[in-house]
């Protein structure tokens, strides 16, 4: 394990001019600009070992598009977040983004339902009715916060309609959800016992759904009949069906919201390249595509390792968790010509934003439908906007990163 191991000898070296190589996902101060720390992991050390936490990491393209797929290998059964690996704790069965074949695949199945094709079409009328209704109101304005207006509300009430969850809950059930992944700077999400997302509102409403069924979603979930993987046939009981909405409310919320705040800085950023948006909005689609390749809301994956496993000569060993730096392989010039240049003509063929393979996610088509309908309106309204980065406030936690807060000026 060369790199590993020079890794840990460099602590407290330097070498030339440079620092050694460092590389802690919760470091608040790398949060901030991580991409100088991932260029010099893809050249200088590919396969990572971070001592203090206990961690390997793999930064190139070809690294993840080799092991994401591979679930046998790399096990998503003891969770996709490196604080959850390290817990132990066991996982309710149905949290399918933390599980492995076949149980997956059958979970999977049942919740592919909610993201049909169809589906996610109907909604786009009810995204760009709320981005009209929002951004309305703040045109002749001198500004407004970005993400507060559109990035905050905007994923709460689509992921809301999709479920069917009324209005009066749907605030409670995404600040839970939120309060549940969302770290401060530097700190680790908490698994410890009883340390878990307050679900009451979701209960409620499932469990007022069980006595009143519709033509929704969660009735849909609560009758549809399906063979387990121990061959029993049956339906979903009523604590699994929470935990699939607990599952669906906080990865949809939090991540999407980060992808609006993303798009206003980055074309604030680009002016020149916002203005061609302005006059061709055929090339929004791509637009969002480069959006996620080049800012991603979450930057790495993480895998239990089931056996010894070799990456650039050296060994990381069964039983490790493994990180899948997903950030640092969508800037990877080996895949991407100028690969730290923001560009909404650049051909993507395929970025890692939304992982890969069994575990692609489910609501992929979703965010790309919000955050397309998102740009289109913003765009329509406001063609000239810079940001006011010293109000701007971007944070970085074990999960997601993102701006929490970005008040743009308009011209």
């Amino acid at each position: 394990m060369e790199c590993a191991v020079r890794s840990r000898a460099m602590e407290g070296m330097t070498v030339g001019t440079e620092e050694p190589i460092r590389w802690d996902p919760y470091d608040p101060v790398i949060g901030k600009d991580p991409y100088p720390v991932y260029r010099r992991l893809r050249e200088e050390a590919p396969l990572y070992y971070n001592d203090a936490h206990d961690f390997y990491a793999v930064s190139r393209y070809e690294d993840l598009d080799r092991g994401l797929p591979d679930w046998q290998t790399f096990s998503s059964a003891r969770g996709n977040i490196l604080e959850l690996i390290k817990s132990g704790i066991e996982i309710p069965p149905g949290t399918l983004i933390f599980e492995d074949p076949d149980a997956h695949g059958i979970h999977r199945r049942l919740l592919t339902r909610m993201f049909t094709p169809r589906r996610i079409g109907a909604l786009e009328p009810m995204v760009r009715d709320y981005c009209r209704r929002t951004l309305d109101p703040l045109v002749g304005e001198k500004g407004f916060d970005l993400v507060a207006a559109v990035g905050t509300e905007l994923p709460m009430r689509v992921i809301s309609a999709l479920l069917g969850i009324p209005d009066e809950a749907q605030e409670s059930i995404r600040d839970s959800a939120d309060k549940f992944i969302t770290t401060e700077d530097g700190g680790q999400m908490d698994f410890s016992a009883g340390a878990v997302m307050d679900t009451e509102q979701l209960s409620a409403y499932i469990d007022w759904r069980i006595k009143n069924p519709s033509d929704d979603l969660v009735t849909e979930l609560l009758t549809a009949e399906f063979e387990d993987e121990h061959g029993v046939r049956r339906t979903l009981s009523r604590d699994e069906v929470v935990t699939y909405m607990t599952v669906v409310a906080g990865a949809g919320n939090e991540t999407t919201g980060r992808l609006i705040g993303w798009i206003g800085s980055l074309l604030a950023q680009n002016p020149d390249q916002r203005r061609d948006l302005v006059a061709d909005p055929s090339l929004i689609p791509n637009a969002v595509e480069e959006v996620l390749r080049y800012e991603p809301a979450g930057h790495a994956i993480a895998r239990a390792v089931m056996t010894d496993q070799e990456f650039h000569g050296q060994t990381v060993p069964a039983g490790s968790a493994l990180l899948f730096i997903v950030a640092a392989a969508n800037r990877d010039e080996r895949r991407y010509p100028d690969p730290d240049r923001f560009d909404v003509r650049r051909k993507i063929r395929h970025q890692m934003t939304f992982g890969y393979g069994i575990h692609y996610c489910l609501g992929a088509a979703l965010a790309r439908l919000e955050g397309r309908v998102a740009m289109e309106e913003i765009l329509k309204r406001f063609r000239e906007w810079e940001v006011d980065w010293d109000k701007a406030n971007l944070a970085s936690t074990s999960t997601v990163r993102g701006w929490e807060s970005l008040p743009i000026i308009l011209r």
